[in-house]
Order: structure tokens, then sequence, then C-alpha cells
């Protein structure tokens, strides 16, 4: 029986014993707060992403609300973002003090629909957040001629997409502000944290001030306020493994790309047609496979949760999903949004499942994943057909 086989998780993170020993001598040093190797980690980080200032944080949704205070946003602003996101994207929004606006997303790439993004664009449109889905970018030339068109500026969401490509440069190399996540079911990990790529070192300043309670610090025992800053601070512990990960980026980067091709090869060619199912498109070159999501058939039996049960209860695979379209939770719902106002986002919100893909995952779990998708949809599919008799 495939469940008698060890549970496979839809994501896990990888932790060398380097990293661990390293870890621990951070703990004997006596520094485990913000220091040398949270230091040494923004450095590493800067030239990764082509010597560009970085600055670390405790989380990727810090970074965003501290690039939008900034860049100014202000109440009485809009910021256009998508609705197929982890809440934060626009929850940061909501921070600032700004109002977010929609624009549905492509039924393809299930990014936002950049269309959609120009037509949503008003007076009161002062910022973009783009998400980059599973790793995906959008089309960045696209994006940033839109932006450069309307005088707004970008705060990418690229909590997924370190390793990521956009015609051969590095996701964060280039552009406005960028923000990455390294939460533990990212590609790298910190255990939580994320890291802010800016535009200059007097907005690298800025955002350290925003995060450690806007303090500045000058001489012996000098210390002013002159901005309301938070507690957001990466401590060396996480640094200390967000510097052994970085080891590894690209052979994992390599890695996950492998496995995404193995997918595709697993399901084969008729997949699609023979389900009603939809597979990512083969973004190589581009994507760094953060994530292998497929999107079930609309008009097939039962539900995604009937579908993520029988996974897990017969054949020991977990899944997961991303996401639950923003608009449609209570504190959106409270500021107008509806059913109906983005129905791409809606349906594919309501169909995607997240399948296995993490850094220690080998072909053969790849297939056992993929085996067991087609196992529950075609007996699914056989089973409606019964019942339809």
């Amino acid at each position: 029986m495939t469940a008698e086989l060890p549970f496979l998780p839809f994501s896990r993170p990888t932790i060398d014993e380097e990293t661990i020993a390293a870890v621990g001598e951070v703990l004997r040093s006596g520094w485990i707060t913000t220091g040398p190797k949270n230091q040494a980690f923004e450095a590493l980080l800067s030239e990764y992403f082509g010597g560009r200032p970085v600055r670390t944080f405790n989380s990727g949704t810090c970074t965003m609300e501290i690039a939008l205070r900034i860049a100014g946003i202000k109440p009485g602003d809009e910021v256009i973002t998508t609705p197929i996101s982890w809440p934060a994207t626009a929850n940061v929004i909501i921070e600032v003090g700004a109002t977010p606006v929609f624009a549905d997303i492509d039924p393809v790439t299930r990014n936002m629909d950049l269309d959609k993004l120009e037509a949503a664009i008003t007076p009161r449109t002062k910022a973009i957040i783009p998400v980059y889905l599973s790793g995906l970018p959008l089309d960045m030339d696209r994006l940033y001629a839109i932006a450069h068109k309307h005088d707004l500026r970008v705060v990418e969401d690229a909590a997924q997409a370190i390793g990521s490509l956009w015609n051969g440069k590095r996701i964060g190399s280039f552009g406005d502000f960028a923000s990455f996540s390294f939460q533990a079911n990212k590609n790298i990990t910190t255990g939580e944290g994320g890291c802010l790529v800016l535009n200059n070192l007097e907005e690298a300043r800025l955002a350290e001030k925003y995060r450690l309670q806007g303090v500045t610090r000058s001489g012996v025992d000098g210390i002013d306020v002159d901005v309301l800053g938070g507690k957001y601070n990466m401590s060396d512990i996480m640094a200390t493994i967000g510097l052994g990960q970085m080891k590894n980026l690209e052979a994992l980067t390599a890695h996950r790309a492998a496995l995404a091709r193995h997918y595709f090869d697993c399901f084969g060619p008729d997949f699609e047609a023979q389900t009603g199912a939809q597979l990512p498109i083969q973004a190589f070159g581009t994507s760094n496979w953060h994530l292998f999501q497929i999107i079930l058939p609309d008009n097939g039996p039962g539900t995604r949760a009937d579908f993520m049960t029988r996974m897990q209860k017969e054949h020991n695979v977990g899944t997961g999903y991303h996401y639950a379209p923003i608009h449609l939770f209570t504190l959106y719902r409270e500021r107008g949004f509806k059913e109906g106002m983005f129905p791409v986002a809606e349906k594919i919100g309501r169909l995607t499942v997240t399948l296995p893909m993490f850094n220690a995952m080998t072909f053969a779990d790849v297939e056992r994943a993929v085996a067991a998708v087609k196992s529950v949809l075609n007996s699914a599919v056989l089973n409606s057909a019964v019942l339809a008799k």
C-alpha cells in the first residue's frame, strides 16, 4: 500500500551539519542578536544581487512595508497588487494607510495580468506590488515600462523568487525595491526572515532606521529617533543559517529545475487532455521552481479538499495550496470587495494544488507524487462516470 510509505511532505527545509555547527558557535559566542554574522550575510547578498545595497529583516513581510514607507506611500494613495498571494502582500498596503487595489491574474502564468494592471491605474496610484508566484517572474520589461510611464514605484514581492532570472539577470539585481523571504519553506531559509534590496545607500540607511525603532546612533553615546520604526532586525543565529544556505543556492536551484523537468516527463504530454487538469508553464531559464502547482479540473467530481485528503490518506503524499484569493477574506470584503470581481483569481484560487517540491527531494519522490495525482484524478473520473449511469 502506498499509504505505508513514509510521508512525503509538500515542503521541508534542509540544513546541513556544517550550518548546524556554525549556529552552535554563534550561541557559544555570546553575540546572538544582530551583529557580525548579519553584516556578513548582508554583504554576501549584496554581492549576489550585483552590488546593490541589501538589508536583512526578521520577515519577508516587514520588508515590503518598509519599502512602501521609504517610497513615501501614505494615506490616500493606491497600490496595485495581485489577489493571488499570501495576505501579507496586500496587508502591508493597509499598514501604511494606503488603499489596496487588485488586478486580476493571467490564467496561464497565474501572475498579475499586466493588461489588467494598466487598466487599474488611476491618478491616486503611486506603487505596484507584483508577485512572482512559484518563483516565476512577470514580463519585467513590460512591468517597468508601465511603472515608468505612470511614474510609479515598484516593490517586487520576490518572496519566492531567489535564484529566478529575467533575460539572464537575477531577480533583485535590477529594478526598484525587491523583497525576498527566507521563511522555512523557501528555497533557502533562515528559519524566518527576509531581505530588502534597495537602490542606494540613502534608502539603506533609512531602512536601518525603520528596522530598529527609528534609531540613529552617533559617537560613543549619541542617539536620536527621527522616524517611527519597529523591531524588525535579523539575529546572528538566523544570519548564520542564511550564510550556510547561500553556499548551496546555485546547486539547489539547478536541482529544483531538474525535479520540475521530471514532473513534466512523468505527467506526460497527454495528462492535461486526459484529466482536464492544468500544469504550470515550462518556464525553464526564468523560474527557480519554488513551487510546482497544478490546477484541478473545473468540472471534476469532489472538491480540492477531497483531492488533498485522498492524496494524504491513500498515498501519504502531502499537498498545499497557494493561494486563496485575498479579496474574499473578511478584512477585504469589509472594504467592498466581493465575488466576481476577479474571476480568474477566484477560479485558480479554488482549484490550485501545490505538489511536493523541496531541496532534498529525489526523482523517485516526484514519480510517487505524480502516480498519486493520476490515481486520485483517474479514480475520481471513474467514480463520476459510474454515478452518472
